[in-house]
């Protein structure tokens, strides 16, 4: 690999970990271009060829799976879980949510009580495989349970 390429790489994977770090925040092209001191189009365009999805999109995957985690583990209403990890409006999450893992918020949340209930014995499964599994892909939903 080349300087350059390394160079660009690690410019793309800053502003990608500046949307982890905030993705709850609203970010836009413009700021996440300055984190990786390129210009927006080279910046939109070097993520896509870097990491495989827009910055949009990655950012919308990396909400959903927050949300996902938040409606696996608490009782908070949907609508509260939509507006922490960073959506403008539950309509939009729920589209969203959708298109990512296949199902409504909350279908996904009855689907997962389920599967925890249903299982008799508690059985321990490490986390990077949990998060492995769960983690939507920008291929299409997740497996989820019973899928």
């Amino acid at each position: 690999m080349s300087r350059a390429a390394e160079d660009t790489h690690r410019r793309m994977l800053r502003a990608r970990d500046a949307m982890d770090r905030a993705y709850a925040q609203p970010l836009d092209v413009p700021a996440l271009a300055r984190v990786a001191h390129v210009s927006e189009s080279h910046f939109t365009r070097t993520f896509r060829a870097t990491f495989g999805e827009t910055p949009h999109r990655y950012l919308q995957r990396r909400r959903v799976e927050r949300a996902m985690f938040l409606l696996r583990e608490t009782d908070r209403p949907v609508t509260e879980i939509c507006f922490e990890v960073g959506f403008g409006s539950p309509g939009t999450f729920s589209r969203t949510f959708r298109e990512i893992v296949g199902r409504s918020p909350r279908a996904y949340r009855k689907e997962t009580a389920a599967a925890r209930s249903a299982s008799a014995a508690p059985v321990h499964v490490p986390t990077c495989f949990t998060m492995a599994w769960t983690r939507p892909s920008h291929d299409g939903p997740a497996p989820g349970p019973g899928r």
